[in-house]
């Protein structure tokens, strides 16, 4: 059994969760970007010395010319010169690489991706730490240190920030922990029960009584994760607004039969397999033929051409801006 282990946890680079609307990372763990990790490869020559640039290419699927211009332009990465004066990339360096392709893929251009990654690395981010204590947490399988630096986080910096800025980039951090063997699945799904029980404690000491007809929240017909749309909804609630969570899988007669049932007043529809992105834009096209307000997100709509013709509304990658936004538009309809 593969543990996370301290040196991991520790090794987590201070993160911030910039609001620059995109992803969302509304948290689909397998498949989101990564967070600001060094990866540290205790006893490997390569680790010591570095990687040669030709290396770094294929391991990351980078163009050499294209490592070249964001040294050149950016700054970024950071590397090391060998006796001779070649280029050799660290695993801090191969870090900053990852960070800045991940952030090109979600539709950035390479000035404001490199920038994100600036503001990601800041040892500043007063949220870095809290991430750190968060994932030890994780770590313990202690349901108690997780719900108390969760709280620590709510308390210190606001839920908005405790949200965007500590629970999803740890989740994102555990999934990838998942993905390249750093931990195993009964140590995924005791981060996401556990955050999913503070996040429910949470709403139950907001819950509102209104006669305003609730926000529903679903994943894509293939998605499974719920944890993003929890967090939105504990956001919203705090706001005043009443919430459901569709159980996973939300196929869309289901989702059409709520969204009447219920008369929702909105409903956000996130979706994280670009695979699947058909069936979760006829879903999003099925709830907005109904009338409804609708609003979505996810992975399967980073890239601007993935949203053309999809109607509602982009969130983006802000849990927060998007409660926002929402409450906002709710607001309009209403006055």
């Amino acid at each position: 059994m593969v543990q996370l282990s301290r040196e991991n946890s520790s090794c987590v680079t201070r993160i911030l969760m910039h609001s620059n609307p995109l992803d969302l990372s509304w948290c689909g763990q397998h498949k989101l970007d990564r967070t600001g990790v060094t990866e540290r490869v205790q006893g490997e020559q390569q680790a010591t010395e570095g990687l040669r640039m030709r290396e770094v290419s294929d391991r990351l699927g980078i163009p050499a010319p294209t490592l070249r211009s964001w040294e050149r332009r950016y700054g970024l990465p950071t590397t090391v010169r060998s006796v001779g004066g070649h280029r050799r990339y660290t695993e801090d360096a191969l870090n900053e690489l990852r960070l800045m392709r991940d952030e090109i893929a979600r539709g950035k251009g390479a000035a404001n991706a490199a920038r994100s990654v600036g503001l990601m690395l800041d040892l500043n981010n007063p949220a870095g730490w809290r991430v750190d204590a968060l994932l030890d947490a994780f770590r313990s399988r202690d349901v108690g240190a997780v719900a108390a630096a969760l709280e620590l986080s709510r308390v210190g910096l606001g839920l908005d920030l405790a949200v965007d800025h500590v629970l999803m980039p740890a989740m994102r951090q555990v999934g990838t922990w998942w993905e390249t063997g750093k931990c195993d699945i009964v140590q995924e799904q005791f981060a996401t029960s556990s955050s999913r029980a503070w996040l429910a404690r949470l709403m139950t000491l907001d819950a509102v009584t209104s006669d305003e007809p609730p926000v529903l929240l679903a994943c894509g017909p293939r998605d499974l994760h719920t944890v993003g749309l929890e967090a939105m909804a504990a956001l919203l609630v705090a706001r005043g607004r009443e919430c459901r969570v569709l159980g996973t899988p939300t196929l869309e007669p289901q989702l059409v039969a709520h969204v009447r049932e219920s008369e929702a007043a909105a409903v956000v529809i996130v979706s994280h397999l670009p695979s699947q992105r058909r069936e979760a834009v006829s879903a999003i096209r099925a709830v907005a033929d109904t009338g409804c307000p609708t609003f979505y997100a996810g992975n399967a709509f980073a890239y601007r051409s993935g949203r053309e013709g999809v109607p509602g509304t982009y969130l983006g990658e802000s849990l927060a801006l998007a409660a926002a936004l929402i409450m906002e538009e709710l607001d309009a309809e209403r006055s």
